[in-house]
Parts: C-alpha cells; sequence; structure tokens
C-alpha cells in the first residue's frame, strides 16, 4: 500500500474514533420520559410577557392502604421518590408482575426512593385481610420499607385502578383523560411506574422481558433526573 492511501486509511479510521470521544467527552444525552393521563390544556403566561399552551397531567389523589402487621401506609410516603403499582390477582394471571417487582426489589434494593406497591382487595374482616397480606409479603419475601402489600376494599380498589391510576384507560398518553368513561379491568399483568409529583410515567407489560428493562431503565432515568436538577 503506497505512502498516501496509508495515510488517507488512517484519517478515515481516527474520524470516528474522535467523534466518540468528543460526544462522550462534551456531549450529554437526554432520555425525556412521557407523562401519562392528560387532563386540559391551560394557557399560561411566559417570562417574555406572552402566552403558551401547557398539558395539565392528572395527579394521583391522597389514598391510604392497611399493610402487614396492621400499619396504614399513606400515599405520601410513596412519593418520596418514586413507586411502581401492581394491581394483584392470584394464580398465574398475577405471577408476572410479582415476578419483576421481587427482580426490581433487588435491583434497586440500596436506594430507598424506590418502592413497590401491590394492591389487594381486602378480606371481609381486618383480621383475615391482615394475615392476607402477611401471607403474601412472606411468600414474596418483601424487604420491609421497600415492597408493600396494601389492602383496600374492592370497591375502593376499582376506583382506584379506573379514576387515579388510569389502569384501564385504553390510550393514556392521548388527551383528555375521563377516567369515567373507562371499562373497570384491573388488568393485573401491567405495572406503573408513578413519579414524586404524582404523575403516572409509565406502563408496562410485566410478561414482556423487554417491558421490564425499559422500566428499569425509565426508573433510572427518573433517579438521574432527581440527582441532576438545576
Amino acid at each position: 500500500m503506497r505512502p498516501r492511501q496509508t495515510i488517507l486509511l488512517g484519517l478515515l479510521l481516527l474520524v470516528p474514533v474522535l467523534a466518540f470521544l468528543f460526544l462522550y467527552g462534551f456531549g450529554r444525552n437526554h432520555y425525556a420520559l412521557p407523562t401519562y393521563l392528560p387532563e386540559r390544556a391551560d394557557s399560561v403566561r411566559t417570562s417574555a410577557g406572552g402566552w403558551q399552551r401547557d398539558t395539565v397531567f392528572h395527579r394521583v389523589a391522597p389514598f391510604r392502604v392497611l399493610t402487614a402487621g396492621g400499619r396504614s401506609l399513606a400515599s405520601s410516603e410513596l412519593s418520596k421518590g418514586l413507586y411502581v403499582v401492581q394491581f394483584y390477582a392470584p394464580g398465574e394471571v398475577g405471577m408476572p408482575a410479582t415476578r419483576a417487582l421481587a427482580r426490581l426489589q433487588e435491583r434497586f434494593r440500596p436506594d430507598p426512593r424506590v418502592r413497590l406497591l401491590t394492591l389487594v382487595a381486602a378480606e371481609a374482616t381486618p383480621a383475615t385481610t391482615e394475615a392476607q397480606l402477611t401471607k403474601l409479603s412472606e411468600q414474596y419475601g418483601t424487604i420491609t420499607g421497600k415492597w408493600f402489600f396494601g389492602a383496600v376494599p374492592a370497591d375502593t380498589l376499582q376506583l382506584l385502578a379506573r379514576q387515579e391510576f388510569g389502569q384501564t384507560a385504553l390510550r393514556p398518553e392521548y388527551f383528555p383523560f375521563r377516567s369515567a368513561t373507562e371499562p373497570a379491568n384491573l388488568l393485573p399483568a401491567r405495572l406503573l411506574l408513578v413519579d414524586n409529583a404524582q404523575h403516572v410515567r409509565g406502563y408496562y407489560d410485566a410478561a414482556d422481558k423487554y417491558e421490564i428493562e425499559r422500566l428499569i431503565t425509565e426508573i433510572n432515568v427518573l433517579l438521574y433526573t432527581y440527582d441532576h436538577r438545576d
């Protein structure tokens, strides 16, 4: 090979390496998470004195659940960071979601900002409900303060799923979110990601391993944004 050709080939090989080093050193990657359940669009005044349209997204209203040990857990305790929600169903129907939560519990065990919540329908009496929650917590090896099994009455569970989490929304990313028009179906194989502003930031099919990988990635993205706020 001639010297001129050798130099040209070297330059061709060097350019992508230099481009990579430049982007690695000076570039910033941004991964924008969507926000679901848009309710309306408001006009807000900008700093320049003009007006712009701003979408208002649904926020999950405060709620309480009964957990193992008879403790009442407020949703405000979960929203200090972020939390993942599952609507529990026994047997094979709900198994993918509980397996996924067990994986998330181990993956994010050191980070107290990541919480997990499995919502179940309460039994007939407080005593049987507490026994049910204790059994489920032991069965799945939940870590105290990390993964909660929480019970509410069956009708409240339906309302939470439809009106607050948009669990039954057919197209939750589209405007506007009208919970009263949605079908009442709990979809036990679906997981939801909720941020510290009580916005729903993701829906995931727990039976799909790629969806769980996406959930893990988007949890990390949210944590990154919390750590790098201006």
